[in-house]
């Protein structure tokens, strides 16, 4: 204690004290502006790609959106072979009421779950065989879906929006459970803790401090799910099918913009082709206001 020396002592020893002024020239500031300017690099580099997919949507199917041809191109029905004009309605609806469908099953659903493995049960054997399926099913082909809910529906009931729906839920489900789960491992043990001392219950606990500070990171996790099954095309083959008509039961065929892409894509028709283009942005513009809804709802409150 004898060896410390005061600040005036310091002082009259020519010390000048701490510098917590930056430095542009510093080593370390060299480094870390270095570092910064690769990572905003690599960023804009990683976004090149998204960039570049939306600008030649906008430029090859954007003319028939920013037109007078608006109303007509999102309520017409698809045109038949050499017919001009023509809309993508039908395929819009579909898409919409077969999304809904898969959202309807999957979330309550991949929440509830993940809801069990996390907190409910989470060293049963159960819990550990639900994980390592989910986790198993992120990377099943879109396909094999498809050809799943074919073979235990369509074979029974026929092509349907119904089948359609459960399709896009079989693919949408792992990802829903997955981000559930991360978004529930990033809530802080303390607030539950405090929960649980204050004499909560589990159920509560559950309810009023967990699902809801995790809402945003699970939101987040849904719209990437929704999103995905938004473009999926291989299993509504195998289940919806298509119409040429607007959807008037949920047992029939369902026109998709997926599969009405895929369909004009392949024709030699230039008007099928730029209907496929404009149709591919209005799937693109679908899936970005799904995200800002999702970033609405799932705001952090506190």
């Amino acid at each position: 204690m004898k060896d410390l020396k005061t600040p005036k002592q310091l002082k009259k020893e020519g010390w000048k004290g701490l510098n917590l002024q930056k430095e542009p020239f510093e080593t370390r500031s060299l480094t870390n502006s270095a570092f910064t300017a690769c990572a905003w690099a690599l960023a804009l580099l990683a976004a090149i790609p998204l960039f570049s997919i939306v600008a030649m949507l906008l430029k090859n199917g954007g003319s028939r959106l920013i037109s007078a041809e608006f109303l007509s191109v999102l309520s017409d029905l698809p045109p038949a072979g050499f017919e001009a004009g023509g809309g993508i309605g039908p395929a819009i609806v579909g898409t919409l009421v077969m999304v809904g469908i898969a959202s309807a099953i999957a979330i309550p659903l991949g929440i509830l779950t993940a809801v069990s493995i996390k907190m409910l049960d989470s060293g049963s054997i159960l819990a550990r065989a639900a994980h390592f399926i989910a986790k198993v099913l992120t990377g099943f082909p879109s396909i094999l879906a498809g050809v799943f809910v074919y073979a235990i529906l369509v074979v029974h009931f026929g092509y349907s929006a119904v089948a359609g729906g459960v399709g896009l839920a079989v693919l949408m489900l792992p990802t829903v459970i997955i981000a559930t789960e991360e978004a529930l491992g990033q809530v802080p043990k303390r607030m539950t803790d405090a929960a649980f001392g204050m004499g909560c219950t589990r159920t509560q606990v559950m309810w009023k401090i967990t699902l809801p500070t995790a809402l945003p990171s699970i939101m987040t996790g849904v719209m990437l799910a929704v999103a995905g099954a938004a473009g999926e095309s291989a299993p509504l083959l195998f289940t919806a099918l298509f119409s040429n008509y607007y959807l008037s039961s949920l047992s029939e065929p369902t026109a998709s913009l997926s599969v009405l892409i895929f369909n004009f894509s392949g024709m030699p028709f230039e008007n099928q082709i730029e209907l496929a283009w404009t149709a591919s942005l209005v799937l693109v513009i679908i899936v970005l206001i799904l995200n800002i809804i999702a970033r609405a709802i799932g705001r952090k409150k506190f």
